[in-house]
């Protein structure tokens, strides 16, 4: 995603600098954000939307700030938008909740994140890999939302506490605790899975 205007010569550097700075951040960003979306909204489409959305709204609101502070801002804002689509979604499902047709959604598409070739064990190994996160994910979207961002934060991007803390908008104790009480529930879970 790229936020330059036109073919860029008639941009000021320091202007075309931050443009750069900025694709550079969401081009490391968006496939972890993307997987992040799509565990808490469980639709391909939608969470491509709220990494989109939240990636506009960063530069249109937070430019100014410093290169160091975008990555909490950045899960802020996509944590709000993910909330503002599940209330959407909420509200749609109790206004056609009788609509005959309204069986659910259709199956997600391949996740583009596990679709990405890398150096790989043999095909047993990875089908157990494979089966292993699909479990895992499902595990992660029945979490609590603020236990799923707590875990999805530290894990999957590695956000230190206070990083994270910022990124959810509250304090580094409510992030120790909704993260370990994540862990604690997927390990049961897991542990209840594989008996």
């Amino acid at each position: 995603m790229s936020f330059a205007h036109g073919d860029g010569h008639d941009m000021p550097d320091a202007l075309r600098a931050q443009n750069a700075a900025f694709d550079r951040f969401f081009i490391a960003l968006e496939r972890k954000a993307f997987r992040i979306a799509r565990l808490a909204l469980q639709n391909d489409d939608d969470a491509l939307d709220a990494v989109q959305d939240s990636m506009l709204q960063l530069v249109r609101a937070y430019a100014a700030r410093p290169q160091a502070e975008w990555k909490p801002l950045f899960y802020r804002i996509l944590g709000n938008r993910i909330r503002d689509m599940q209330r959407r979604r909420t509200t749609r499902g109790r206004l056609f909740a009788w609509w005959p047709s309204a069986s659910g959604e259709a199956g997600d598409v391949d996740d583009p994140v596990s679709a990405t070739p890398s150096p790989e064990p043999g095909p047993e190994r990875q089908l157990e890999i494979s089966q292993s996160m699909v479990l895992l994910e499902q595990l992660v979207s029945q979490l609590s939302e603020r236990q799923r961002q707590a875990f999805l934060l530290r894990n999957f991007e590695d956000l230190d506490v206070a990083q994270t803390a910022k990124a959810m908008g509250c304090s580094e104790g409510s992030v120790k605790t909704h993260y370990s009480r994540a862990v604690h529930t997927l390990r049961a879970r897991l542990m209840e899975a594989g008996s």
